[in-house]
C-alpha cells in the first residue's frame, strides 16, 4: 500500500459572501486567481452564496472550479455565511473580502509577507479606493466609543476630518500614506491570523450585517493582537451593493448593530449613554431619509403648483376681463389640474410631453363641466388660457432639465455618454461588441494603446489625460487582458484628481463591463443580456385604474429591491 501524500500547508484562505452580485463576483474572483497566483504559495477560495436569485451559483461552477462553494438556501446573514467557510478554512491567515471588490496582484503577497514580519499583528488592512479611484476613508478606522459615535452622528467628524479629537472614527489625521496601527478593520477587506481567530473566536452571528467587523476587531485587539492599515497594496471596493446605504432600512439595521456592540463590550453606563445617542441618531437620521424621499417625491409637483398658479394670478391682474371666482379659484384650479396630471402620468419616470397634455385636458373638461353646474360660473376663456399655460410651464420646466442633462429638449432623447477604450485593437472590438449587444447609449471615440500607438488609435496611455479632455470622454473601460490591476488603479487614482470621467473594467475573458460612479451609489454593468431588459417606459395605466389607486382601493405592487 502506498501511503497517503502529505497534505500541502495552506497559506490563505479567501472567503467571499455573495448575494445578487454575479457580474461584481466573477470581476473578484478573476482578481483573486491572479493574486493566488502570484503568492507563490497555496491558496484556498470560498464562495458562500446567501440565496441569491441571479446566475451567481451557476457561474462561479462554471468559470471557477477550484473555488469551494457553499450555497446556501436561505439568507443567514453575513456573520454566518462566513463562518461557515471560516470553520473549514485551513489557511495560516484568513481573509474575508467583499464580492465587490478588485484586488491587485500582488496584494495577496504583500499582505502575507507583512503579516509574516509582524508576528504580533492579528489583522490588517489595506488601502482601499472607491469605483472613481478615490480613497476609501472606511480604510482605518478608530473604535466607535460614545464620543467618536456622537463626533460621527452629528457631522463634526466631517467637518473637521484631520482633527485628532474630532476626526478619530476615519482616523483622518493619519496618512493614508503610511502604515499605521489601528483599532478596526474593515470587512470588506480583512486579513487575520489563524492563531489569532482560534483565541478570540469567529464573527459574532447576533450581527446579521454590519458592525461584526467592529466586533471582531475589537476582540482581537482585546485578545492582546495588533490591527494595521497597510498602504502597500490597494484594492478598488465598489460601494453600495449590498445595500441602499441612503435607505431607512439601512439606518436601521446599521445603528442596531452598534446597539448590539455597545451593550456587549461597554460597562453599563457606557452602554446607556452610547445607546442613548445612537437611538437618538437612529431618529434623527431615519427622519432625514423620510424628509429627504418626500422632498424629492414632492419638488415636480411644488414646481408644477408654484409655476401654475402664479400664471393664474398674473393672469387675472392683467386680464380684468377674465377675473376669476373668488380667491378660491387659484388653488382649486390648480389642484384640479394637478390631480388629473397625476392620474394621466405626469410623475412617472421617465417625463413624456403626452401624459402632460392629456392630464390637463382632462382636468380643464372637469372645470368647464363644473362651470356648467356653477351660478356664478367660470370665465371659459380664462379656463382655456389657464390650461395652456398649465401645460406650457409644466413641459417647459421639464424639458429645460432635460435639455442642461441630455442636451436636448426632447425627453426622449438621452446624452449619449462619450466613451474611450484603455487596451488593444482586439479588446478594444470586443469591448465595442459587448456595448452594442448590451444596447448601451454610448458613443465610442476610439481605444488607446496601452503600450505603443498604431494606426486607428487616439494615442497611448501616458498621453490619456490630454486624449480626456480633447475628445470630452465621459467614461473610459480599461480592458483586463492588457492591464495589471495595479495599472488600472494607478491610472484611476491619478486622473481622479484632475479629471470627472467616470470608470469601467472588463475583465480579462468577462464578459461584463463594471464600474460604479461614486463611493455611495450602487455599480453598475454592461453586459449583452441588458439588451433585453433594457428600461422601457411602461405602458400608460388607465385613468381609471389610477383613480381607484390614488382613492387607495388598488393596493400598489410590492416591487421593493431586497437588501
Amino acid at each position: 500500500m502506498h501511503s497517503p501524500l502529505p497534505t500541502r500547508r495552506v497559506k490563505l484562505s479567501v472567503v467571499i459572501v455573495s448575494y445578487n452580485v454575479c457580474h461584481f463576483l466573477e470581476q473578484a474572483l478573476l482578481s483573486v486567481r491572479k493574486a493566488a497566483a502570484h503568492l507563490g504559495e497555496p491558496v484556498e477560495v470560498f464562495v458562500v452564496d446567501n440565496h441569491s436569485a441571479d446566475s451567481s451559483v451557476a457561474m462561479v461552477r462554471a468559470r471557477f472550479p477550484e473555488v469551494v462553494l457553499i450555497e446556501n438556501k436561505t439568507n443567514p446573514g453575513f456573520s454566518t455565511a462566513n463562518n461557515q467557510a471560516l470553520r473549514r478554512a485551513r489557511g495560516q491567515y484568513m481573509l474575508l473580502l467583499n464580492p465587490d471588490t478588485v484586488v491587485e496582484e500582488d496584494t495577496f503577497r504583500k499582505c502575507c509577507q507583512f503579516m509574516d514580519e509582524h508576528p504580533e499583528g492579528g489583522g490588517m488592512g489595506v488601502h482601499m479606493l472607491d469605483g472613481q479611484g478615490r480613497f476609501l476613508p472606511e480604510s482605518k478606522r478608530d473604535l466607535p466609543t460614545p464620543w467618536v459615535a456622537f463626533y460621527k452622528i452629528f457631522g463634526l467628524a466631517w467637518l473637521l476630518p484631520k482633527s485628532r479629537t474630532f476626526g478619530r472614527y476615519h482616523l483622518g489625521y493619519l496618512s493614508k500614506d503610511q502604515t499605521h496601527e489601528i483599532e478596526v478593520l474593515s470587512g470588506a477587506f480583512m486579513l487575520m491570523r489563524r492563531q489569532a481567530l482560534d483565541e478570540v473566536g469567529l464573527l459574532d452571528e447576533d450581527y446579521f450585517m454590519y458592525g461584526e467587523d467592529i466586533d471582531l476587531s475589537y476582540r482581537l485587539t482585546q485578545g492582546g493582537w495588533k490591527n494595521y492599515y497597510y498602504p502597500g497594496t490597494r484594492i478598488i471596493h465598489y460601494k453600495g451593493e449590498s445595500t441602499r446605504r441612503t435607505s431607512i432600512n439601512y439606518v436601521f439595521v446599521f445603528y442596531q448593530a452598534m446597539v448590539i456592540f455597545a451593550g456587549k463590550h461597554f460597562a453599563p453606563g457606557k452602554a446607556s449613554v452610547f445607546s442613548l445617542l445612537l437611538n437618538l441618531a437612529i431618529w434623527l437620521r431615519a427622519g432625514a431619509a423620510v424628509a429627504h424621499r418626500v422632498v424629492a417625491g414632492c419638488a415636480p409637483v411644488l414646481l408644477d403648483a408654484i409655476g401654475v398658479g402664479a400664471g393664474l394670478i398674473a393672469l387675472r391682474s392683467v386680464w380684468p376681463e377674465a377675473a376669476l371666482a373668488g380667491p378660491a379659484a387659484v388653488p382649486a384650479w390648480v389642484a384640479t389640474w394637478l390631480t388629473a396630471a397625476y392620474l394621466s402620468g405626469t410623475y412617472d419616470q421617465p417625463p413624456r410631453l403626452w401624459p402632460i397634455v392629456r392630464g390637463i385636458l382632462l382636468g380643464t373638461v372637469a372645470l368647464l363641466a363644473v362651470d356648467g353646474f356653477a351660478e356664478a360660473g367660470y370665465a371659459a376663456k380664462t379656463l382655456l388660457l389657464g390650461g395652456s399655460w398649465a401645460a406650457a410651464v409644466m413641459a417647459g420646466w421639464r424639458m429645460a432639465v432635460h435639455a442642461v442633462r441630455h442636451g436636448s429638449v426632447h425627453l426622449h432623447q438621452f446624452r449619449t455618454r462619450r466613451v474611450a477604450i484603455v487596451g488593444s485593437e482586439g479588446e478594444s472590438s470586443r469591448v465595442r461588441k459587448l456595448l452594442r449587444q448590451a444596447g448601451a447609449p454610448v458613443y465610442v471615440v476610439g481605444h488607446v494603446s496601452p503600450t505603443q500607438v498604431s494606426p486607428g488609435e487616439l494615442g497611448t496611455v501616458s498621453e490619456l489625460q490630454a486624449l480626456i479632455r480633447h475628445y470630452r470622454v465621459d467614461e473610459l473601460v480599461f480592458c483586463g487582458q492588457d492591464l495589471t490591476s495595479q495599472q488600472i488603479m494607478t491610472l484611476m487614482t491619478q486622473l481622479s484628481q484632475r479629471l470627472e470621467v467616470a470608470y469601467r473594467i472588463l475583465a480579462q475573458g468577462s464578459e461584463y463591463i463594471v464600474g460604479s460612479s461614486s463611493r455611495v451609489s450602487p455599480g453598475d454593468y454592461y453586459a449583452p443580456e441588458q439588451a433585453a431588459s433594457t428600461y422601457t417606459p411602461a405602458p400608460d395605466m388607465s385613468v381609471l385604474v389610477r383613480c381607484f389607486r390614488w382613492l387607495g382601493w388598488v393596493p400598489e405592487a410590492n416591487n421593493a429591491p431586497r437588501d
